[in-house]
């Protein structure tokens, strides 16, 4: 479900083609730039009310790595 929401940001809001956006797929891979990524902070906080600081997003290496940061930090709240 996560991946789901994080999809749909990613291609609504960041405009990374769909297909790209796999688990296994890096950041490179979906052409997730250092700004992108600080845009990608601030969605999921206002669009999920999820805490995930670009700094934790970065070293996550692929798409699966951030669900599950994601998963980890809604799980707190």
């Amino acid at each position: 479900m996560m991946l789901e929401q994080l999809k749909e940001i990613l291609s609504n809001k960041l405009k990374v083609s769909p297909e790209a956006i796999t688990p296994e797929a890096t950041r490179d891979d979906i052409e997730l730039d250092s700004l992108a990524v600080v845009e990608l902070s601030l969605l999921l906080k206002s669009e999920l009310d999820i805490d995930v600081s670009d700094d934790d997003l970065l070293e996550a290496e692929t798409v699966a790595d951030m669900v599950e940061l994601m998963e980890t930090r809604s799980a707190k709240v």
